[in-house]
């Protein structure tokens, strides 16, 4: 093996007849700038003919010093990535635990009772992304548009997460879009859904984003994938973030329990049953999914199975959360 032209079996300095002989002199002990001693090996060199010769003083202190720079050389050379993959390791360490601090705060504050409302709170957020002009996206600009109308009902889920908050940035400050992101992962999850990991790093906006930028509730199928589309989103993409519906009050089966059961109601059509209440199951742009062959697809797979709705959603969701996000630089 050879590293910057330097032998590492050390057959260069022997005849291939005869095994190396090294002398490991006290006064070859060098000391190199690294917090550690090493001992530079000094080679008795062997005759290449079969009579050996001896080796005059000055040549070996010759050789021994060509050695000992050399054995520098490479020691240099190979430990000098050492400390960048150290602060690399570092780095890594503490956004996982940067990452478990603010896991920790939330699950105090968070209840299955309120997983449906942060969920909202991350569509709202991010929703308002668009690529033509890289406007809006995951930036926390939620705390400044809460009084918008698509916005009612979502301070009370913003409140408990400056809560977490407050807490977290007396250990390490965070932004509210990592908190938001972070959140909308551990709602999820309590509520028995797919474990989303989130990157950390968002900075937030100090300003509202554009308004308007939210797909309305009132849209048919067309202009839901219009809408997603202007976002980066695809119609498989779209169908899988819809599946959120499935916490809360919309009537989609348990509204604690993460599950597929959205996909399975959507399927029943029940809002075209004459018994009463089960007319308010969904919001428009729900039922307008069903109705679209491209979307409907989609529904069924996921009505079918859960473990691909979960990876879908998983996928879907980090790429929400990643949209528009403005980075810190480490």
């Amino acid at each position: 093996m050879s590293i910057t032209g330097f032998d590492l079996s050390f057959r260069h300095l022997c005849s291939p007849c005869i095994p190396p002989r090294f002398d490991f002199s006290s006064q070859s002990r060098r000391k190199i700038e690294y917090g550690c001693s090493f001992t530079a090996i000094r080679p008795v060199f062997c005759s290449m003919s079969s009579s050996s010769t001896a080796v005059s003083d000055s040549d070996e202190n010759h050789v021994s010093t060509s050695y000992s720079r050399r054995l520098m050389t490479f020691m240099i050379t190979f430990l000098l990535p050492l400390p960048k993959l150290m602060q690399h390791s570092g780095a890594n360490a503490n956004a996982t635990d940067d990452l478990a601090l603010i896991q920790g705060e939330i699950r105090k504050v968070l209840s299955k009772s309120k997983a449906a409302g942060v969920l909202r709170l991350v569509f709202h957020d991010a929703g308002t992304y668009e690529l033509d002009d890289a406007s809006g996206g995951m930036n926390g600009s939620i705390s400044f548009e809460l009084d918008r109308p698509e916005n009612k009902g979502l301070k009370k889920s913003l409140k408990i997460l400056v809560e977490a908050k407050t807490i977290v940035d007396e250990k390490q400050p965070v932004s509210m879009a990592d908190m938001i992101a972070v959140a909308g992962a551990e709602a999820v999850s309590l509520c028995g859904g797919p474990t989303i990991p989130v990157r950390l790093g968002r900075l937030d906006s100090m300003v509202p984003d554009p308004e308007g930028k939210l797909p309305e509730e009132t849209l048919d199928a067309f202009g839901l994938k219009q809408s997603f589309q202007r976002k980066g989103f695809s119609t498989q993409e779209l169908v899988a973030l819809s599946g959120a519906h499935t916490l809360g009050s919309k009537g989609f089966g348990n509204p604690v329990v993460f599950d597929n059961a959205y996909y399975k109601v959507l399927l029943e059509k029940p809002w075209l049953s004459s018994a009463g209440m089960t007319s308010m199951v969904g919001l428009p742009s729900d039922r307008a999914l069903v109705e679209d062959d491209e979307c409907l697809r989609w529904i069924s797979k996921y009505a079918d199975d859960q473990d691909l709705f979960f990876e879908d959603f998983m996928n879907a969701y980090i790429k929400l959360v990643n949209s528009g996000a403005k980075w810190r630089r480490d």
